[in-house]
């Protein structure tokens, strides 16, 4: 009985897993993918999966392995620790991810089927739906696993399995991009899935704990079982999405939008039907992702009040925020926010690599190699916006976005040879 209680759980955890990262962006990106890399196209969507998906499950495994986002992190300090997670949450929860949820479902689901429908009132009528899927928070991803990921499934089998059964088209033998694995790497790294991963793993604990798996064991028994099934869920539809794109490499230009793609290949595949198809599988999409960032955000700005502000409140507030935020339109909102991604993702990566790689590196080692990460990633965002730096684009890397990789390692092995004076211990200690 237990065994087969057992299995359940991993499934809806899986599930839930699987459409908490599966956004509306992941519908559109891998066919573009596809589409410029041809003949080479499973080279390019092997990059992608590794450079997303693999990592955001080394991420999810390192915060399971400590036990929560804050043990990730606290070799920083207790306050610095607070301070990253708090803008990591802020950023991909109320400031960018949960408003741009609805905007994605308005601009390209809503506004073709009901052209007519206010924008305004559609992100009520969305965040009111989020509000009553996320305000019990132990239902969460119950309510996710069980319900909506299958509904979700379904909608991309009939895309996928239809596309692979009858091509629309011959894969061109011409690659239409300079390097299919640089390209399928800055595409996957660029998702900052990472950052979502610290963000649900929260979740994600406290379900398995609900479910009765309350030693620690048997609870990392369970998620990375649940985890490796979301990634391999991931696969297939990533995989079956990038080949749609590669049988039409022929057929579009690449300057054609991914949107534009998707919509093409959805419409030529199913017809008009296909185009509500489509709609429901970005809602989904978009509502499972909704529902799982505004329970972590919830969760966290809870635990951050130690009980005087409840759940449920937090919920309310980070509802009506976001139905506020969505209507700025996407490009306000992405303006706003992706620069402070930008700077927060490189540290927060060294982080993650070093709580599952090197446990037991002292404070003061993964400190120095953070802060060469951040400063790079100050400069490189100062240089998107004008102040001109060329010789970052000398640093290995820099053509993926990683031109923190080599300060990182040159500062933390500084550290490791002059001794930085600062206090030495682990996070164990």
């Amino acid at each position: 009985m237990k065994k087969n209680h057992s299995i359940m759980d991993v499934v809806t955890i899986g599930f839930a897993l699987f459409s908490m990262f599966f956004g509306a962006g992941n519908v559109i990106f891998p066919p573009y993918l596809g589409l410029q890399s041809g003949r080479q196209w499973f080279a390019g969507f092997s990059a992608y999966y590794i450079a997303d998906v693999a990592l955001a499950l080394v991420a999810l495994f390192a915060l399971l392995r400590e036990g929560n986002s804050h043990r990730v992190m606290e070799r920083l300090g207790k306050k610095a620790a607070l301070f990253l997670l708090t803008v990591i949450i802020l950023c991909i929860g109320p400031m960018l991810a949960i408003p741009r949820t609805a905007a994605t479902t308005y601009e390209m689901g809503i506004a073709q089927l009901i052209p007519g429908l206010s924008p305004i009132v559609f992100s009520a009528l969305f965040f009111a739906l989020i509000l009553a899927l996320s305000i019990r928070e132990s239902a969460v991803i119950d309510i996710i696993g069980k319900f909506l990921t299958p509904a979700l499934l379904l909608g991309l089998a009939v895309l996928i399995v239809i596309g692979v059964a009858h091509p629309l088209g011959e894969i061109h033998e011409v690659v239409q991009v300079d390097n299919v694995i640089v390209n399928g790497i800055q595409a996957g790294y660029q998702t900052m899935d990472v950052l979502a991963a610290l963000v649900f793993g929260a979740v994600l604990i406290k379900s398995a704990t609900d479910k009765g798996y309350e030693e620690k064991k048997a609870r990392m028994n369970v998620l990375v079982k649940s985890a490796l099934l979301a990634g391999l869920l991931l696969l297939l539809v990533y995989l079956g999405l990038a080949y749609l794109g590669a049988t039409v490499s022929k057929l579009y230009p690449v300057d054609i939008s991914r949107a534009e793609l998707v919509i093409a290949i959805v419409q030529s595949l199913l017809g008009k039907p296909g185009l509500i198809i489509f709609a429901l599988v970005v809602a989904l999409a978009c509502v499972t992702t909704a529902v799982a960032l505004v329970s972590s955000a919830a969760n966290h700005f809870a635990d951050l009040c130690k009980g005087k502000v409840s759940y449920q409140i937090f919920v309310i507030i980070i509802c009506v925020f976001s139905a506020v935020v969505s209507n700025l339109g996407l490009d306000t909102i992405v303006s706003i926010a992706a620069p402070i991604l930008g700077i927060v993702y490189p540290p927060v990566l060294v982080l993650v690599i070093v709580s599952l790689a090197a446990p037991k590196m002292t404070n003061s080692i993964c400190i120095s190699a953070v802060i060469g990460a951040t400063i790079t990633s100050v400069l490189s965002t100062l240089d998107g916006f004008g102040l001109s730096m060329p010789w970052l684009r000398y640093l290995p890397l820099s053509n993926v976005d990683m031109a923190w990789v080599l300060p990182a390692l040159i500062f933390g092995v500084a550290a490791f040879l002059y001794r930085l004076p600062w206090q030495e211990k682990t996070v164990d200690d």
